[in-house]
């Protein structure tokens, strides 16, 4: 690893850190790569019966008690133990810089600066620190690199990675808890009942803190930030901890970005797991052959703690990875890429595939670690460049692809549930004389894909009751079904007497809006503010229309929203369905990627999703006469007028009279899957029916999942 040389404090005191008692010196020889705290013995430990599992823990642990307090490490609880030590100063006098206890941030040079604490050589069950150094435990991770106080808060703080990556704000809550209960900051509690939201509360407490850090830590100022004597030895000590061994120094504040990148070569706003992380190094430059590159070691982030095998590569994944991989694998830029790493979902500068109908791209410290020294430099100059999933060759030094991706990809997505639930009820065919039309309450309705769908499968339509509050979805869905919908307006002002009054239903479908779901919105509310509490008025609808007990009728619900969404929201909305997702990417049966997650009870929702031969696969198919498609397929088509351009280099989708176009209306209406100029109403702009189409669902996909219904509706 790089080390940064030292610039000690003016006036170094002089003293060495006091041994630990002989039962505790360790025993393992010295390594400059990584450590682990030995699990702490606790007299008087608590009953481990009566601990919550960590799915049923928040985010974050909010703490009322600093002499006792808990956080949250990587998923797990640190618990805050005070230790009968020697009482020594809490400054060094080897000259090292910074003293045990000290809050500190820490930097790679293009990512963001990192909050971490100094700890004591014998907490990490290794050997001294070499002359010059100091170990450092991280907040929420094991990053490193070169250190600046926790009092340059103004300067380090990375906005833009707090908005993105829920790691950097657990880390950010850990070490601001950690200040304020030094420098005897008091913050206000939030009023708390039975149904106080936690993470809401966690988040008000943490804004709070980042405001005072900002100000400067007053009235203290960055000498309330010391240690006191009695923290003068590491307190949280965790035997799953990650330990790095760094350079101590006090750097001027580097740059955030680094040259202007090149055409296949751009910097993204986040951390990389393997820049920051050293147990690379001590993981597959310094372990045996036989244990690089296998399930034994997360080849996203190094651990050792992995709990399953990466989808993609030969290796394995740890638990706060594979997180990280659910919330970003499907998260794309304006320019259509990635936003993240395909390996470690991290990354600032990341090498962007040269094939068109690629859009992954790869880290350069994953490519330099794992394909071999200067294989990033390499790639950069070749032109274009095939990345290691489009590649001929499926092994670049260590990393090798997996031949059977695809479908362990779709695995990892379907089997990602870390709640079980009862299978959903399944309801015996109807035989073909009894069957009846169908009842549907739609929730948001949009253009009303749900009624163009159940038309094209032949299934008759007793009634379609539509809530829906935007103008021109409304105006489509009267025009194009001849005012077959019954519109009801805001899905808030619906009650259980309209429900009872309009009922029974047989079919409940709805998709609530996902901007503040969405991680692709650093501005997003979550799943209990903005928009995003519409998801509950889905499922109290939902609740008010199931048939009453006794009442044996066939009856079906669908809830679609983004798969780019928090790992805690896609917990609790499938808490509160008791249902756990299935992921479908509209990429299989149309011309445009669209993943998304759908919930529900229809029959066969798990299984493989087929083109049929009215399917338009590539894009080709979809265009007008005398246009020539650049792409077979094209990126996620959104309300955003530039999510029409491809590539990395912003390219129309279309060649006409030998110049670039974008799609036209009634192109894009094929690539989503429905009928031409089913958009074309009310003298509407090609950018409002870009949006329209941008929120609704592909045709295709709602096809093949509506399609077990004929067994149980009349059907034309």
């Amino acid at each position: 690893m790089n080390v940064v040389e030292e610039t000690p404090r003016a006036e170094p005191q002089k003293e060495e850190e006091a041994s630990p008692p002989a039962s505790q010196q360790p025993t393992d020889p010295a390594s400059p790569n990584v450590a682990t705290t030995p699990e702490p013995v606790v007299a008087d430990a608590v009953d481990k019966n009566t601990s919550k599992s960590a799915d049923d823990e928040p985010e974050y642990e909010v703490s009322t008690s600093h002499a006792n307090s808990t956080v949250r490490d990587q998923g797990r609880l640190v618990a805050a133990l005070t230790l009968s030590l020697p009482c020594v100063p809490p400054y060094p006098q080897d000259g090292r810089g910074f003293g045990i206890g000290e809050l500190v941030w820490g930097k790679l040079r293009g990512f963001s600066w990192w909050p971490g604490r100094i700890v004591s050589w014998w907490m990490t069950g290794r050997s001294r620190a070499a002359e010059g150094t100091r170990w450092v435990m991280w907040f929420g991770d094991g990053k490193f690199s070169k250190l600046l106080p926790l009092s340059s808060f103004s300067s380090a703080f990375h906005q833009a990675t707090y908005n993105k990556q829920p790691m950097y704000r657990k880390a950010i809550y850990e070490v601001l808890q950690v200040a304020s209960s030094r420098a005897g900051k008091i913050f206000p509690a939030c009023p708390e009942n039975d149904e106080t939201d936690t993470s809401k509360v966690v988040e008000i407490q943490n804004k709070q803190m980042i405001e005072w850090a900002l100000g400067g830590f007053q009235p203290s100022g960055p000498k309330g930030l010391e240690p006191p004597e009695g923290e003068r030895w590491d307190r949280h000590g965790d035997r799953g901890s990650v330990f790095i061994h760094a350079r101590c120094s006090q750097p001027p504040i580097a740059s955030q970005r680094s040259a202007t990148p090149t055409k296949k070569f751009t910097q993204r706003c986040g951390w990389s797991s393997w820049a920051l992380g050293v147990l690379v190094w001590g993981a597959l430059v310094y372990c045996p052959p036989s244990l690089c590159a296998t399930p034994d070691i997360c080849i996203s982030c190094g651990s050792l703690n992995v709990t399953l095998e990466h989808p993609l590569f030969i290796g394995g994944m740890c638990q706060n990875c594979k997180n990280c991989f659910l919330e970003c694998a499907y998260q794309y830029d304006d320019d259509g890429y990635q936003s993240y790493c395909t390996i470690c979902c991290g990354g600032r500068e990341v090498l962007m595939c040269g094939n068109n109908n690629c859009c992954r791209c790869f880290c350069v410290e994953c490519v330099d670690l794992l394909v071999g020294p200067g294989a990033a430099q390499a790639a950069i100059k070749e032109d274009p460049w095939n990345c290691y999933m489009c590649g001929h060759k499926g092994v670049y030094g260590l990393l090798r692809r997996r031949e059977d991706w695809p479908s362990r990809l779709q695995m990892f997505f379907a089997n990602n549930h870390d709640q079980e639930f009862d299978p959903p009820k399944v309801y015996p065919p109807v035989p073909a004389e009894k069957r009846k039309p169908i009842r549907v309450l739609s929730l948001f309705d949009g253009i009303a894909t749900g009624l163009l769908v159940l038309k094209d499968l032949g299934i008759q339509v007793d009634r379609y009751i539509a809530s829906e509050v935007c103008e021109d979805s409304i105006t489509v869905g009267m025009v194009r079904h001849q005012g077959k919908i019954m519109y009801v307006g805001d899905v808030r002002n619906v009650t259980q007497k309209h429900i009872q009054e309009w009922g029974p239903f047989d079919l409940v479908i709805g998709g609530s809006p996902c901007n503040d779901l969405s991680i692709v919105n650093p501005a997003r509310k979550g799943l209990y503010e903005g928009t995003g509490r519409l998801f509950f008025e889905f499922y109290r609808l939902l609740h008010e229309a199931r048939p009453k007990e006794g009442d044996d009728r066939p009856f079906f619900w669908l809830f679609e929203n983004v798969v780019a969404m928090g790992v805690s929201d896609k917990r609790d909305i499938s808490r509160f369905l008791e249902s756990n997702p299935v992921m479908i990417d509209a990429k299989e049966v149309s011309a445009a990627h669209r993943a998304r997650y759908f919930w529900g009870n229809l029959p066969g929702m798990n299984r493989p999703l087929a083109s049929t031969v009215n399917d338009k696969l590539e894009l080709q198919e979809c265009l007008e006469h005398g246009r020539i498609a650049k792409f077979s397929k094209v990126r996620t088509i959104t309300t955003r007028s530039n999510s029409i351009k491809q590539g990395k280099d912003q390219h129309f989708p279309v060649f006409m009279n030998e110049k670039e176009d974008i799609l036209w209306c009634t192109e894009m209406e094929r690539v989503f899957g429905f009928p031409v100029h089913y958009t074309d109403v009310s003298n509407m702009s090609r950018l409002a029916r870009q949006r329209l189409l941008g929120r609704s669902w592909s045709v295709p996909v709602i096809r093949h999942l509506f399609a077990p219904l004929k067994e149980y509706f009349a059907c034309v």
